[in-house]
């Protein structure tokens, strides 16, 4: 091997992600598992005769988690990151307290 070969990284190898790189992803990994645990609450809601509202306030976190994907893929995730935590504060109050 010539000393060329050693000091060039191999091709194969991908970089390591940047911090702002992880953090997107971890918001997209949090919207994805709060969307997923909206569609099943709204699942035994819906399977328990709740009312029509109740399609609505799950409806729209479905909504609101999938903004905020979006929102994090584009870099955002500060702002997706305030959505989020609003948007399932909202949705815990509608639920405890209008809803029941």
């Amino acid at each position: 091997m010539s000393a060329h070969d050693q000091t060039t990284p191999a091709h194969d190898e991908a970089p390591a992600p940047t911090p702002a790189a992880r953090a997107r992803r971890a918001r997209i990994a949090a919207a994805s598992v709060l969307m997923a645990a909206a569609a099943v609450v709204l699942a035994l809601r819906l399977a328990s005769r709740s009312s029509v509202l109740v399609v609505g306030v799950y409806g729209l976190l479905l909504i609101l988690c999938g903004g905020v994907i979006e929102l994090s893929r584009r870099g955002r995730t500060r702002l997706g990151t305030w959505l989020l935590a609003a948007g399932l504060a909202a949705a815990l109050f509608m639920d405890g307290f209008v809803l029941s």
